[in-house]
């Protein structure tokens, strides 16, 4: 696997990344299968966590994510590296969040990721309804997929919905 640990899943270093919606910095070095000349990347992640059921047309899910400012952050592409956000769907009852024993610790059902990246501007004043595609879970192979991706400059676009 081509991740290597730097900064993962912590409060972000400074308050300047956490004022810019960045709450951990994953960064993957290559080659990457497929890749492109980049052998190493990085990718800014905004972490959400939520028990609300979300809106479900069977491609996408939906979360309102609020503050306009970390929408607009998200999704600005003046920046070089790539920012996702990724929201955990927790069950309602929080003992059912986690099982752990000493053959597994299991966090209970799934993250999914999306790139805000080229979204259009809210006229909503507290955030905006985004749209995470079923597909992209986030997982292993789905952070190894991004990578590949970005070491050929090829950045993901949030979908006109």
């Amino acid at each position: 696997m081509p991740w290597r640990r730097r900064r993962v899943w912590h409060v972000a270093g400074s308050r300047h990344e956490d004022n810019n919606g960045i709450d951990a910095t994953l960064t993957a070095w290559g080659p990457f299968n497929n890749g492109g000349y980049l052998t190493e990347v990085d990718i800014k992640v905004q972490r959400k966590a939520t028990i609300a059921i979300p809106a479900d047309d069977g491609t996408n899910l939906s979360y309102f994510l609020n503050g306009v400012n970390r929408y607009n952050d998200l999704r600005t592409a003046t920046v070089d590296a790539a920012r996702i956000l990724v929201v955990l769907f927790l069950p309602a009852d929080a003992q059912e969040w986690l099982n752990h024993s000493a053959d597994e610790l299991a966090l209970r059902k799934c993250a999914y990721w999306q790139s805000l990246r080229g979204a259009q501007a809210t006229t909503n004043g507290s955030g905006a309804t985004v749209y995470l595609p079923r597909a992209q879970m986030f997982t292993p192979q789905g952070l190894t997929d991004i990578a590949t991706r970005l070491s050929r400059r090829d950045f993901p676009i949030y979908p006109i919905v």
